[in-house]
């Protein structure tokens, strides 16, 4: 296996108007400390970024466990691919790593959909962190209103996101609701792209959440994928950021997709013992090649 090692390229020198491709090296690190010995450890791992996905395509991974060796991946019904883990006892702690290389190519096909996602009920149905309450349902009608195209409201929605809410850490956690972050205008990415994902939904339009990286940043990340049906080019998948108010582009990488974050959480898990638990964590994005047109 290969390519996970080589120079980084500075991204910032990239001009990502004119990239064919673009390679990346994708290291990530989760160690877990425990206070005394557990037993029966039962963990998840959805961290390795999908096979494929729209013009992004996995060319490598190794995901591999402390005291237990590489880890086999299965497909959820999303077609993410997940580790589960059990371990019959840690002594002190147990590490998971990544390695991974990945393929952006806008000759795959970035924006092609099928006519089954458009009606698929798992992009339009609500669930608890993402149902539409009153003031998120009128937001939506009225958004729906003014922009009956669905490609110019799926843009608004997230203008709309962006500038409703303020980027703010530690107010939110992964079991906040769009409803509640959207009461107090402030979250992180996850909260953005939950409302943004209510807002959908509640319009008519389907939408679905997707966990990630961004190149450049030192954590996770996540953003909103909308399907929607263009006349002259047949079924779309619109990839946005409302974080950044910004279409997604060769420096975001896919890790997986859902109906919000509790399809896709990166790491979880039960054992048996009374112990306190710390999580450490690492991630590297590298931007390794890019081509241009001959």
């Amino acid at each position: 296996m290969t390519g996970f090692r080589g120079d980084s390229i500075d991204e910032r020198t990239v001009d990502w108007q004119g990239v064919v491709t673009a390679r990346y090296a994708v290291t990530q690190t989760l160690r877990y400390e425990y206070e005394k010995p557990i037993a029966n450890l039962q963990h998840q791992l959805i961290i390795v970024p999908r096979l494929r996905h729209l013009d992004q395509q996995r060319l490598a991974n190794r995901l591999s466990a402390s005291g237990v060796g590489p880890l086999a991946l299965e497909s959820d019904e999303f077609g993410n691919d997940i580790a589960a883990v059990r371990v019959p006892r840690v002594e002190r702690e147990i590490v998971f790593s990544l390695e991974a290389t990945i393929l952006r190519d806008h000759r795959l096909g970035k924006t092609c959909a099928t006519a089954h996602d458009l009606i698929d009920p798992r992009w339009s149905g609500g669930r608890r962190l993402t149902r539409a309450n009153d003031a998120l349902s009128a937001a939506a009608a009225e958004l729906r209103s003014l922009h009956p195209n669905q490609h110019e409201l799926a843009q608004e929605i997230v203008h709309f996101v962006h500038d409703h809410m303020t980027y703010t850490k530690g107010v939110t956690d992964v079991f906040t609701t769009a409803a509640t972050a959207f009461a107090q205008a402030r979250g992180v990415c996850q909260d953005y792209a939950h409302i943004a994902i209510s807002l959908a939904r509640a319009a008519g339009l389907s939408a679905r959440y997707v966990s990630g990286h961004l190149l450049g940043e030192g954590a996770t990340h996540a953003w909103v994928e909308f399907l929607v049906a263009d006349r002259k080019h047949g079924p779309l998948v619109l990839s946005y950021d409302p974080t950044y108010c910004k279409e997604t582009d060769f420096r975001y990488i896919v890790v997986a997709i859902g109906r919000d974050y509790d399809d896709v959480p990166p790491t979880s898990g039960v054992f048996t013992g009374k112990s306190a638990s710390k999580l450490h964590g690492q991630q590297s994005v590298r931007l390794v090649e890019v081509t241009y047109p001959a």
